[in-house]
């Protein structure tokens, strides 16, 4: 057989080998000149090639070389087995030659048994009649609380039935045979005042542990002899165990009721002694004010006991213990479970913030778990929080739904000023108590006073609303006469609540938007809309005085005798007198406000065009009364020119404009005058400048035509800031039904 046919993978080794060689050379020989290294490479090759044949035939060497030594070790192993073999063969035949003789031993050997359980009883007697007289001397030594001396006669009385009942087990027979039921019960039944007195032992041992608070301040001795019987049971309870499971297999029995473990129940009773300590603080009159002394009697009490431990009780047991811990652990768990009964009350807001204060604040403080030397005692993460996070959000919840009645109050707060001065101090001492428990708190707090301040302003300005339609419905109505008065108030009041809203939020300024659960509260605009309205109802009252006197400007009268300005500026002294009393920055509005709807009543008046000059004259006394009246009106609004006003804004500078537009002497200056006009009041239209020049009556129709285009081709666009006073008059239509033919068209 070919030997491709015996090892298909050396064939297709090859060919992979081969293909290999070729890519390798197609692409080193790849031009004609390549080829003169090829001795190179071949060479090179040759080399590697003969390497690889010497590691081949040291591999194979070493190889043949191990399998002929385990060959020989085989040779080796199968002569030793045979040898091994005749020996065994030959030890059981001598073996099978011995049986008679080991059966003449088994009658020796019940003798020894019998001999063995005889000196048992003989030697067990002693103990066995003084058992019952150490069990009552025992039972006298526990009730008269001499534990270490009762605990030392138990151990002993304990060590005989163990020691009875393993001689027992070892007299029954051959290793690995069982204690017979009825003696097991025999001996059980004898020392069955041995398990009456562990469990009288145990009573006393954990009523001390019980009330190791009390007797560390008067007498701490049977304290620490509980905690050393404690250490020696779990001592034995140790030994035992090593002793029954230890690494020689022994199959002697635990004895009865071990192990105890009593250092866990140590810990166990006084958990529970915590428990009770913490029960027998009175839950009297724990609701309202109490509540608050309640957790006081609470932390007096902790910490006491913890002085007590620390000071007393930790120096009566091993370090190991770490009673503190242990005390601290035990407290804490009470009073978690206590605080959850706590919240699950109908709690008021006064309660709550008694809970989460003392929760946040007083039990981490350094006077009590923030104490120096409890820090090294207990990690403070071990005990957890003393309420759960979502406990704590619900109490928080709670608090914020107990203290919106007190917010509900604010819709009440617009009667006087006092009431809402009052109501904002208890806006922002209710954020100042909440910041007492935490900045979460004091956020909610802040948001829900918010909401409701924000609420309070949409009705009130739906309020406003609904008066002022009621007023326009009936003017007159005595019943409205200090309506003036209720709308000041008002503001004032309104500027107090922006006052307060502005500081709550500025506390809040670091809560972002998208904490809150619905659309953030904006109550400053709630307020600002509030306030538009109120000082709009304000001027609609000032307007309705001044309408009295109003039609009488820019008469005849008016030319001849001044009238009825000096009323005007009466009713306009008044009302800014009791603008004066409005809380800035409203004051200013209300003054600056008035003195526009003066400014815009006077133009309307002229742009009525109920006085018409005839002559030169007639224009220079025009124009006299109006400065006049303008510096009437200037004495009146004296406050505003005195804080600072800007002449270049003050609309009273309009009159005088006016004043100079009807007194110029040469029309043909018009053109000009009007230029200046518009410049500085872009809002001024063709038929008010048409007025003017209807006003003077000396302007031709060509002047006019210039005035007039001049005005189409500057038209310039109001500037930012600028508010419009001509866009508010409107020129009424002109009465005139038709021209002669003859007479020239003003």
């Amino acid at each position: 057989m070919p030997e491709a046919a015996v090892w298909p993978e050396v064939e297709r080794a090859e060919r992979l080998a081969r293909g290999a060689a070729l890519k390798w050379a197609s692409g080193v020989f790849c031009q004609p000149e390549h080829l003169e290294r090829l001795s190179q490479y071949r060479k090179r090759e040759s080399q590697r090639t003969a390497s690889v044949h010497a590691r081949l035939k040291s591999m194979v060497q070493s190889y043949l070389e191990g399998v002929g030594w385990g060959l020989e070790q085989l040779r080796e192993a199968r002569t030793e087995l045979k040898e091994v073999s005749h020996t065994l063969k030959a030890a059981g035949l001598e073996s099978d030659g011995n049986m008679d003789c080991v059966k003449s031993l088994d009658r020796l050997r019940e003798v020894s048994i019998n001999h063995r359980q005889l000196l048992a009883a003989v030697s067990n007697l002693p103990r066995l009649y003084s058992v019952q007289s150490m069990v009552l001397e025992t039972e006298r030594l526990v009730e008269s609380r001499r534990l270490l001396e009762a605990h030392a006669r138990l151990m002993d009385l304990e060590w005989w039935q163990d020691d009875i009942l393993w001689q027992l087990h070892g007299a029954a027979g051959t290793p690995g045979s069982a204690l017979s039921s009825e003696d097991q019960e025999l001996v059980v039944k004898y020392f069955s005042g041995v398990g009456q007195l562990v469990d009288a032992l145990a009573k006393e041992l954990w009523a001390v542990v019980s009330s190791s608070l009390a007797l560390a301040r008067q007498n701490p001795t049977p304290f620490v002899s509980a905690v050393r019987i404690v250490e020696r049971e779990e001592a034995l309870d140790r030994a035992l165990l090593a002793e029954r499971g230890g690494s020689g297999g022994s199959s002697r029995p635990l004895p009865p009721g071990r192990p105890r473990c009593w250092r866990a129940t140590f810990f166990q009773v006084l958990e529970e002694a915590v428990s009770a300590r913490f029960r027998s603080v009175s839950y009297l009159h724990t609701r309202g004010p109490g509540l608050a002394g309640h957790l006081s009697a609470l932390q007096h009490g902790i910490m006491t006991d913890l002085a007590t431990v620390r000071h007393l009780l930790e120096h009566c047991v091993p370090t190991h213990y770490q009673l503190t811990a242990a005390y601290l652990r035990a407290s804490h768990h009470c009073l978690h479970t206590h605080l959850a009964q706590v919240s699950s009350w109908d709690l008021e807001s006064g309660e709550i913030f008694a809970v989460l204060n003392w929760v946040l604040h007083i039990y981490n403080s350094p006077d009590m778990m923030g104490h120096p030397e409890l820090v090294t005692d207990m990690e403070r993460s071990e005990l957890g929080p003393l309420i759960s996070s979502e406990g704590l959000e619900q109490l928080q919840s709670k608090y914020v739904q107990s203290v919106q009645p007190i917010f509900a109050l604010v819709p009440k707060c617009l009667d006087t000023a006092l009431d809402v001065g009052l109501t904002s101090g208890m806006l922002e001492e209710n954020a100042r108590v909440a910041l007492m428990i935490g900045e979460s708190l004091r956020d909610q707090t802040i948001q829900m006073g918010l909401y409701e301040m924000e609420n309070l302003l949409n009705r009130f300005r739906e309020a406003l609303i609904e008066f002022g339609k009621e007023h326009c419905r009936d003017p007159r109505n005595t019943k409205n006469k200090f309506c003036l008065h209720y709308l000041l108030a008002s503001i004032s009041n309104c500027i107090i609540l922006k006052w307060s809203a502005e500081v709550l939020q500025q506390q809040q300024a670091s809560r972002s938007a998208g904490q809150f659960s619905r659309t953030p509260p904006n109550p400053l605009a709630a307020l600002d809309r509030a306030v538009r309205r109120a000082c709009r109802l304000v001027m609609d009252q000032l307007l309705l005085e001044l309408q009295l006197f109003l039609p009488g400007l820019l008469t005849r009268p008016w030319l001849a005798q001044g009238d009825p300005t000096p009323k005007l500026c009466s009713i306009l002294e008044r009302h800014l007198e009791l603008y004066g009393r409005v809380r800035p920055p409203c004051r200013r509005r209300l003054q600056e406000e008035a003195q526009w709807l003066m400014v815009v009543e006077y133009v309307r008046a002229v742009m009525q065009k109920k006085l018409v000059c005839r002559s030169g004259e007639e224009r220079m006394q025009l124009a006299q009364q109006m400065l006049q009246d303008n510096q009437l009106f200037r004495e009146v609004f004296h406050i505003l020119e005195g804080s600072g006003s800007d002449s270049e804004v003050n609309p009273l500078t309009l009159l005088s404009a006016l004043a100079d537009f009807v007194r110029l002497k040469d029309p043909g200056m018009l053109t000009l005058e009007v230029s200046g006009l518009a410049a500085k009041y872009p809002d001024i239209s063709d038929e008010h400048v048409s007025v003017l020049l209807d006003i003077r009556g000396d302007v031709s129709r060509d002047i006019r035509g210039a005035v007039m285009d001049l005005l189409e081709q500057s038209a310039p666009p109001l500037p930012a800031g600028y508010r419009p006073i001509f866009t508010e008059i409107l020129v009424p239509p002109s009465t005139l039904a038709f021209c002669l033919p003859t007479a020239k068209c003003a």
